[in-house]
């Protein structure tokens, strides 16, 4: 499941935004990878702007990573930002289906659920 949302402020103020928004939620944004540039240097041009962002909280990456390395694979969260139908769209993969796919406790399941409520806070900061 892919969990996305939409928001009237332009691309460009919420790229301009990320890194403040994710410090106010426990993030820090690790690295951006802008597609569109990206993808032009190497000859495959695209028409959407498109940028991804590697958001990571350390202390839960921490108890996450200590406790089941293998959901290493999913880290560090990424927010995907581009413009589609005039508003700017946010999305992210679903917690549900990571921790569906690995086989934990509840309270390690109960812990990455309040970490994605604040992925999900920092991706709705934005809301008008």
């Amino acid at each position: 499941m892919i969990y996305t949302i939409q928001t009237t402020k332009d691309l460009g103020t919420v790229r301009n935004e990320m890194e403040d928004h994710a410090k106010e939620v426990g993030f820090g944004v690790l690295h951006s990878y802008d597609f569109k540039q990206i993808l032009h240097t190497k000859g495959f041009p695209i028409e959407k702007d498109i940028t991804v962002y590697e958001v990571c909280n350390p202390p839960a990456a921490q108890q996450a990573l200590s406790q089941l390395p293998i959901i290493s694979v999913y880290l560090p969260c990424r927010i995907s930002v581009f413009e589609e139908n005039g508003k700017t769209t946010l999305s992210t993969i679903g917690f549900e289906d990571m921790l569906g796919s690995v086989d934990v406790d509840e309270d390690f399941k109960s812990h990455m659920v309040l970490v994605y409520e604040d992925l999900k806070r920092l991706m709705h900061s934005w809301d008008n």
